[in-house]
């Protein structure tokens, strides 16, 4: 099991702080959601069979609903899952289905067995030794040729967050060491932890994993002016382009990696 699962099942309870952040209207997390479901649609197609690891509430589960043929979802809190089951018994979503799970540990799930692997959450909520075994399980469950997608946060994307956000505290050698020497967030014990492009697709490598694209998804300079400018379709072609140049997924927030099983 993760080393803080705890705090992770005891930040997300019952579900409603991961429900809140899909129904949000903050203008970062409509980004986000935006730009990966944008990704997801190059890739699913009806005929997949899809594992999403960390599925939370099931936002992304739900949008693939109509989209694929089979959708499962794991999660680590009991709340997230309990949320998503009540949304798939509501709205008579027959293609989902919702289990508890840990991402470190899927031994009920069989090799070789989805099409699709959806890893957008553990990636935040694990260090390095623990994400290798993300990595591991995602692998083994993915079909040959299959796609694996990984959801990471940026050391850098965060930092330039708090250089914009908080300028009276970045930059401090203190978060030059949390942030960029160690990854983790230093204001929340064990919750986040965050790595960059090059990491992902050097661990990537290290599991027999191709890397067919390294995309932002959301950007430190583009969520409030998005939101407050009367010039949307401008915005909305700058975060185009940023969304699919990789020469700047190092600076986004949060990133998407997606890999094929070979």
């Amino acid at each position: 099991m993760a080393f803080n699962a705890k705090n992770i099942i005891d930040r997300y309870g019952n579900g409603t702080r991961e429900e809140n952040r899909g129904s949000g209207d903050r203008a970062d997390y409509i980004m986000e959601y935006k730009y990966t479901k944008k990704i997801l649609d190059r890739y699913i197609s009806k005929e997949h069979t899809i594992l999403e690891i960390g599925c939370g509430t099931g936002y992304y589960g739900v949008y693939l609903a109509d989209k694929c043929k089979q959708y499962t979802g794991v999660d680590i809190t009991p709340g997230n899952i309990e949320i998503l089951k009540e949304k798939i018994k509501n709205n008579g979503l027959s293609t989902i289905n919702a289990v508890v799970g840990d991402a470190t540990d899927l031994n009920d799930f069989k090799d070789d067995s989805y099409d699709i692997i959806l890893t957008f959450g553990p990636i935040y909520h694990l260090p390095p030794n623990e994400r290798e075994l993300v990595f591991a399980e995602s692998r083994r469950l993915c079909k040959d040729n299959g796609i694996i997608m990984f959801a990471y946060i940026n050391k850098i994307g965060v930092y330039i967050t708090g250089c914009l956000n908080q300028a009276e505290q970045y930059p401090n050698q203190q978060k030059n060491k949390s942030l960029l020497k160690d990854g983790i967030d230093d204001t929340r014990d064990n919750i986040y932890w965050f790595t960059m492009p090059e990491d992902m697709e050097i661990t990537a490598q290290k599991f027999g994993l191709s890397v067919i694209e390294n995309l932002g998804v959301d950007f430190t300079l583009t969520p409030e002016m998005y939101s407050k400018s009367d010039r949307e379709k401008e915005w909305a072609e700058i975060t185009d382009f940023l969304c699919q140049s990789k020469s700047c997924t190092g600076f986004a927030n949060h990133a998407v990696m997606i890999c094929k099983n070979s």
